[in-house]
């Protein structure tokens, strides 16, 4: 990797989160993957340490990560205009594929068949993520205290424990051992748009806890929705790229229209955006200090230890047969040893899905 680090103009962080908005399929851990191989690895825009430091701060404040790694990547070397300009070039082909799709499910009552490309693609998304996973451990696990930290974390993570209290947890645990050993329906607009921007203020961690918000708000409570429905709106969060918070883009068709999309979409990003730029200009102040400095790296160990706890389970759920784990096994290869580039390994595993495995 170049050790020089280049700063992006405007339009660079425009062009790379667009493009990873359009690929970035397999959820938070793929995208934070994804991200890395993009700012890191391919256009050393930020240190191994740096970028790592913004993925343990995306979980101390609410709303979803990726997203907010990718505000707080634009926020770093392009202010408010970067926060913006990152946040919603990442966002924006998620929502416009999960628009299309809902306009599909409300017309025709089903969705397009995509088991197949998404059987061939889930191990290409494996070894992005193992890839930056081998990458991060570095700079996430670097002495005995963030071992330990990363080790009990992953035990809280694998028995289910909260994300949040995981994260929190590592940081004084860190701090701890440091201390220790070195001492379209009839739906008023309005309150749509509120419901969905009360989750994305109150809601912690991955995209994978907004089902349970959702079926509190949407079908237990208002029966806004069916269960059926929900299902299907939280399905096509995760198979499309991008952010898997989009599910609140087909939630909002189907209650409101394209009004409804757009606005269920704003509602739950906007407090991201808000979050990002109030927290973002104090980190490089807190990493000097030496209190917090320490608990960040308590922080950062509980993330990789997050992420790794991820990576297993995708790993068990999409790496199942002779042919998942061939493609899999490819995939890590031409990452490691040929540098080949994820999107490509991505479309070609898609086509293979395809018209192979269909």
């Amino acid at each position: 990797m170049n050790n020089e680090v280049r700063a992006p103009k405007l339009i660079d962080l425009f062009k790379v989160f667009l493009k990873l908005g359009t690929i970035g399929f397999g959820g938070p851990a793929a995208h934070v993957a994804l991200m890395r191989e993009e700012v890191v690895i391919k256009r050393s825009w930020l240190s191994e340490k740096e970028f790592f430091d913004l993925v343990g701060a995306t979980n101390l404040i609410p709303g979803p990560n990726s997203t907010e790694l990718a505000i707080h990547i634009g926020h770093r070397f392009g202010g408010w205009r970067g926060l913006l300009i990152s946040g919603a070039s990442f966002i924006f082909p998620a929502f416009l594929i999960v628009l299309v799709l809902a306009i599909f499910y409300q017309n025709y009552g089903t969705l397009p068949k995509v088991s197949s490309v998404l059987m061939a693609i889930r191990p290409v998304i494996i070894a992005v993520v193992v890839f930056a996973l081998i990458g991060f451990r570095k700079s996430a696990v670097f002495s005995f205290s963030t071992l330990l930290t990363g080790i009990l974390s992953f035990v809280a993570a694998w028995n289910g424990y909260n994300e949040v209290l995981i994260v929190l947890f590592g940081g004084f645990l860190n701090h701890l051992f440091t201390l220790n050993f070195k001492r379209v329906r009839s739906v008023e607009l309005l309150s749509l748009f509120f419901v969905f921007f009360k989750i994305g203020s109150v809601l912690f961690g991955s995209g994978y806890v907004l089902l349970a918000f959702l079926k509190s708000e949407f079908v237990d409570q208002r029966m806004w929705l069916t269960g059926q429905e929900l299902i299907d709106a939280v399905s096509v969060g995760q198979f499309t790229p991008g952010p898997v918070f989009t599910t609140a883009t087909f939630v909002g068709y189907l209650l409101s229209g394209v009004k409804g999309a757009v606005l269920a979409t704003l509602g739950i990003f906007l407090p991201s955006f808000f979050f990002v730029a109030v927290s973002a200009p104090f980190l490089s102040k807190l990493r000097n200090s030496k209190f917090f400095s320490v608990f960040l790296d308590g922080i950062n160990a509980s993330s990789f230890a997050l992420m790794f706890s991820v990576t297993i389970q995708l790993t068990l759920e999409s790496v199942f047969d002779l042919t998942t784990g061939f493609i899999c096994m490819l995939s890590l290869i031409g990452i490691q040893f040929f540098k080949l580039n994820s999107a490509l390994l991505i479309l070609t595993a898609g086509l293979i899905g395809y018209f192979f495995l269909s």
